[in-house]
């Protein structure tokens, strides 16, 4: 595998930081390439080396951030509840400008639906039919309830300055999500 040169990565994280910066101080419709250009001390024509515009640039800083979460999720679904949510409240507290921003953000509404398909969808394989508990159940009604509830948990959290540390907040929605599927 080609090693990626220093400096496109060092452009590439100067363009996604100054967009997010950017997104705290004026709606994403506002934004204009000079202004993530100017942020991010780069030319112009260097946004367009690497994005179609804008909107591509966002994309993909929310496709990397998801891809991220998906990874972690393919060895968290193995553990306990505690076990396997802590990660991600650590990624989300690590990571707090971004996701601070775009759940806040009017300028982004397709990150909350997309966090939301991709919990769902992870938590497909974590149902509980073996007990009894979810028997009458409709798979579709449990997972919506599930997923929703926890990324208004993250949303509360997150909006709130994480007034729990990680580890509280992973042993609390454990506890629930284990409860309900």
């Amino acid at each position: 595998m080609a090693k990626v040169d220093r400096r496109i990565l060092k452009s590439q994280e100067a363009m996604k930081k100054a967009v997010i910066e950017l997104m705290t101080e004026k709606n994403f419709d506002e934004i204009t390439i000079q202004d993530i250009a100017d942020r991010a001390n780069i030319n112009r024509g260097t946004i367009y080396l690497h994005y179609q515009d804008k909107f591509d640039l966002l994309d993909k800083l929310i496709e990397t951030h998801i891809n991220e979460l998906r990874e972690m999720g393919e060895w968290a679904c193995k553990l306990d509840w505690y076990s396997g949510l802590l990660p991600f409240f650590e990624y989300f507290e690590k990571n707090y400008l971004f996701f601070s921003t775009m759940l806040a953000s009017k300028g982004a509404p397709s990150f909350r639906t997309r966090l939301l398909d991709y919990i769902t969808e992870g938590f497909k394989g974590e149902i509980d039919r073996e007990s009894g508990k979810n028997a009458d159940l409709s798979e579709e009604v449990l997972l919506q309830y599930a997923g929703t509830a926890y990324v208004g948990v993250i949303e509360w959290w997150i909006k709130n300055g994480m007034p729990h540390p990680p580890q509280v907040m992973a042993k609390q929605v454990g506890v629930m999500l284990e409860r309900s599927l």
